[in-house]
């Protein structure tokens, strides 16, 4: 079980964007990078092309390091680190330093 999910809320730890909080809205297992919707926003000066007609400055959301955001304990609304609780029935829950479990949403 994975610590993050799409839809966790998170707040960001380090960077520009730090104590900024959103939602996460894609994951890329592969290079552990989250984006977070709405934040760590670049912008591209983008030519344009056959494929893409739109062309200008077009600002949009970049990776961040997973290890750079951590989900909010939806009991006490802070950034807390994760652990995993299994329950009576062998089911693996996502639980915060408060005992609430994190869902997404």
């Amino acid at each position: 079980m994975n610590r993050l999910k799409v839809g966790d809320l998170v707040q960001i730890m380090t960077g520009k964007d730090r104590g900024m909080q959103g939602k996460i809205t894609k994951i890329l297992r592969e290079d552990d990078k989250v984006v977070v919707e709405g934040l760590n926003m670049i912008t591209r000066h983008q030519r344009p092309n056959a494929r893409n007609e739109q062309c200008g400055k077009i600002t949009r959301e970049a990776p961040l390091q997973a290890s750079n955001v951590m989900p909010i304990d939806p009991g006490t609304g802070k950034p807390t680190r994760v652990k995993i609780r299994v329950g009576d029935d062998g089911k693996k829950t996502r639980v915060g330093k408060s005992g609430a479990p994190i869902t997404t949403g």
